[in-house]
């Protein structure tokens, strides 16, 4: 057994810092009451624009919960808010002129209502400090974030890009996966694996690990392995919001990719009773049911539930696979004061089935082979050995109190669960590459897995809110901590040639063997402190964070005996941000950021006479960017620009004559994103985006044979990619009521290996939805809505991962869906 360590904490100081994380919640609950914020006055700097986005603004920042009727607010403004103002009087000076008060009940909660009359109530939450940039919204324009800061911040004055895709974008564009979700956001390729919907990848700024570790969901890390099939998807049914950070990250959430985040905010419990039916059907036999119901629990209103789930079946558009779900995502909100609410949150899953996950030859896909080509329909496997079956566990609560005006505390903290079976036979490339075999039989192998993944997470934030002079301060200091263990039971062998040109599919002959069983642990403790300052119309982010992270891995390999390693690695990494707020609504800004992942997969070591496994060098990232975001006063419009300049450094690379792994590659990624979003009228939304990406290996290993890839691109990276799409709802007349969307998506040449040997060629999807509310003609409440996802039936190749492993892009897809809200 081997072990290396780097400098890191005594181990006294850790158990401290870990028991600490578990009492804080223990001295939340114990704490006296806050003032009362209703009477307490303080500073506010809100500008013009919708009354709607100012009042959620307030009530945010006010840390107060505000139920608002969309239509009382739609088409006014707000000339808005600076000086210092108690909650009521705050609302009052918004309100000024609008016909409307704000009503506050004996919970501290605060409704909008007309002055003449009461109405009745379509909810939007917006509570305690972290405001409206965890709730719900109506359209596609978000105005606040939490991903970049871990409290509210409007996003014209987060020195970082963010994008944040809303639940009416996910329902227009009939999302059926988060990476879906993202198609239509800059910076990112949402289908480096094609049509799979087994997980959620997302390759963010040119930079792709293959896996799905830059997820989070509520805040908390998605702890997954990426050396295992154990990573977690959950079903965008079940989310209000998706927030895209983009750069380095690691000051607030520690070990993470450089490239980004994808930041998932499931449905939480809302205190007006809503609930929606929804079927949906489509191609390849797609059958989807789907509820979600919420509401008050008691007289006094003080709890409040919600329930969503799906039950999901449905073919492929490769041949004899299917795709199975049924799951189901309870939650309950308590207020135990006006200042203190626990959110209680599970997730429970079962996929019998998971859909196509596999790869075909560049030679047959991107080009022809023969003069042919492999159909799109080709399933290279064997249906008796094709099993991926999971199931996933979720249970978590966040917790938050306010003491005072300046001090407030959240504890979030999720236990996961997940297990795998699998089986899958794939291809590897033509058995005429290895030397037997006839011309276009597949060379194929066989690989088994039964795993188990139990990982648990939390999370301490202290939040100061506080004046120094003329600087204003919100200062958050944080403690987490996570514990990931996975264990896997991996066979391996081969399975006898197809050829897929023939149309004759032989009965399939296998050799299998048991190859290893292995353990796999990750810890990581991690201290953060985060300071942002605004001094007049300047905007400061300052952030540091030190963290400790132990990795270890034992493997009993049938073929090369015990295998052990272990690793202790201690970082420190920063943020700094500066950002001025034009009163014009133009806000440039500058920002460095750095992060590190540390490696949890075991690397081969294959020199003669010696075989050994190793735990190799955390990754390391870091970013330049500068950027300009502009929001036209008087609007919730956003657009913005940014170049960033990023690099990730320590990759494993290797000589081929060796087999054996360095951590000495880097690649460099630089780049421009544009992105706007848009209302040209009250009952339209526009979305448009531009990146640019100059992507290279800038380091490598220099082999004593084989290839060295400095210099080139990285699979999966397009230099230039686009996308537009624009809806719009008809109010009156013959066609009042329906809704028409529209959108494209271009993703430039890319390459398929990183030897830079074959380019794929460019290809450019067309999306269209159609929608009509019922209501128009007397059903109330019931609507429906058609998605027509690339409506040309592009036939295309997505991306490959090497030569060998290239993936088809999804084929025309058509979903109905009939909503039912009541």
């Amino acid at each position: 057994m081997r072990s290396r360590s780097l400098p890191c904490t005594p181990r006294p100081l850790t158990r401290a810092v870990r028991a600490a994380a578990i009492a804080l919640p223990l001295s939340i609950l114990a704490a006296p009451p806050a003032s009362a914020a209703e009477t307490d006055a303080r500073r506010y700097e809100i500008p013009a624009g919708p009354l709607s986005s100012a009042l959620s603004r307030f009530a945010g920042d006010a840390g107060v919960l505000l139920s608002v009727d969309g239509n009382l607010v739609q088409g006014l403004n707000s000339s808005g808010l600076r000086g210092e103002y108690a909650v009521d009087q705050g609302f009052a000076a918004l309100l000024r002129g609008s016909g409307l008060r704000a009503v506050r009940d004996a919970q501290g909660n605060y409704s909008l209502v007309a002055e003449s009359a009461p109405v009745e109530l379509q909810t939007l939450h917006v509570q305690g400090s972290l405001g409206n940039a965890l709730g719900s919204m109506e359209g596609y324009n978000a105005t606040h974030s939490s991903v970049a800061t871990k409290t509210s911040l409007p996003l014209l004055e987060t020195s970082q890009s963010v994008s944040v895709v809303t639940r009416q974008q996910m329902d227009d564009q009939g999302s059926q996966t988060v990476a879906q979700a993202l198609r239509y956001t800059p910076g990112l390729m949402s289908t480096p694996y094609g049509a799979t919907t087994r997980y959620d990848y997302v390759a963010l700024r040119g930079i792709n690990d293959g896996s799905v570790d830059n997820l989070f969901l509520d805040g908390q890390k998605m702890l997954g392995d990426s050396g295992t099939y154990s990573s977690l998807q959950v079903d965008p049914y079940f989310l209000e919001r998706i927030d895209v950070l983009k750069g380095p990250s690691s000051v607030l959430y520690g070990r993470s990719n450089p490239g980004g985040l994808v930041a998932l905010t499931s449905k939480k419990p809302e205190y007006e009773a809503h609930r929606q039916l929804q079927l949906t059907l489509g191609s390849n036999d797609f059958k989807q049911g789907a509820f979600d119901f919420t509401g008050p629990l008691g007289d006094e209103q003080r709890m409040a539930y919600r329930l969503v789930g799906v039950v999901k079946d449905a073919d492929n558009q490769v041949d004899g696979i299917e795709e199975q779900r049924y799951a189901l995502m309870p939650s309950l909100s308590i207020d135990f004061t006006d200042d203190t609410r626990l959110t209680l949150l599970a997730m429970l899953q079962h996929d019998p089935k998971s859909g196509y996950h596999g790869g075909l030859p560049a030679d047959g896909t991107v080009y022809q082979h023969n003069g042919q080509r492999i159909s799109t329909h080709f399933f290279e496997g064997e249906d008796d050995r094709e099993k991926f079956e999971r199931d996933q566990q979720m249970l978590g609560y966040q917790l938050e109190h306010r003491f005072n005006d300046v001090v407030s505390a959240r504890q979030n903290f999720q236990y996961l669960d997940s297990r795998v079976d699998s089986e899958q036979v794939y291809q590897y490339g033509y058995t005429t590459q290895y030397g037997y075999g006839a011309d276009g039989d597949l060379y194929r192998a066989y690989t088994g897995a039964q795993e188990a993944l139990h990982a648990w997470s939390v999370d301490n934030q202290l939040q100061f809110e506080f004046a120094t002079g003329a600087f204003e301060h919100t200062l958050v200091t944080g403690l987490d901590y996570q514990r990931r263990k996975a264990r896997v039971n991996y066979d391996g062998g081969t399975a006898s040639a197809v050829n897929p040109y023939t149309g004759v599919r032989p009965e399939a002959t296998y050799s299998f063997y048991h190859q290893y069983d292995e353990s796999r642990r990750l810890e990581q403790t991690g201290l953060y402190l985060q300071d942002l300052i605004a001094l007049d119309r300047w905007r400061f982010s300052l952030g540091l964070r030190q963290d400790w992270v132990e990795t270890s891995f034992e493997q009993t390999n049938s073929i090369y005996g015990d295998q052990s390693d272990s690793d202790k690695e201690s970082k420190l990494t920063g943020r700094i941000g500066v950002l001025y707020a034009f009163d014009n609504g133009l806000s440039p800004y500058v920002s460095y950021s750095d992060s590190f992942n540390p490696n949890t997969s075991p690397a081969y070591n294959g020199t003669t006479g010696n075989f050994d496994v190793t735990l190799l060098k955390p990754t390391e990232g870091e970013q330049y960017e500068v950027g300009l975001k502009y929001q036209p006063p008087g609007t919730d419009d956003l657009y913005t620009l940014s170049y960033f300049d990023l690099t990730q450094s320590n990759l494993s690379s290797k000589d081929s004559s060796e087999n054996f792994f360095r951590s000495v590659g880097e690649i460099r990624s630089r780049g421009v994103e544009l992105e706007a979003r848009t209302r040209p009228t009250p009952n339209s939304n526009l979305v448009a985006s531009y990146t640019y990406m100059d992507v290279e290996y800038t380091k490598d290993y220099i082999a004593t044979s084989g290839a060295n890839n400095r210099g080139n691109t990285p699979n999966v990276v397009a230099r230039n990619m686009a996308s537009l799409w624009a809806d719009y709802t008809f109010a009156d007349g013959a066609l009042g009521g329906l809704q028409v969307g529209g959108g494209a998506r271009y993703f430039g040449r890319s390459w398929a290996d990183a030897e830079n040997t074959l380019r794929l060629p460019s290809y450019t999807l067309f999306d269209a939805s159609l929608g009509y509310d019922l209501s128009r003609v007397g059903l109330d409440g019931v609507g429906v809505r058609l998605n027509l996802n690339n409506l040309t039936n592009e036939k295309y190749v997505a991306a490959c991962n090497s030569l060998y492993q290239c993936y088809y892009g999804e084929e025309r897809n058509v979903m109905a869906t009939l909503n039912y809200d009541f």
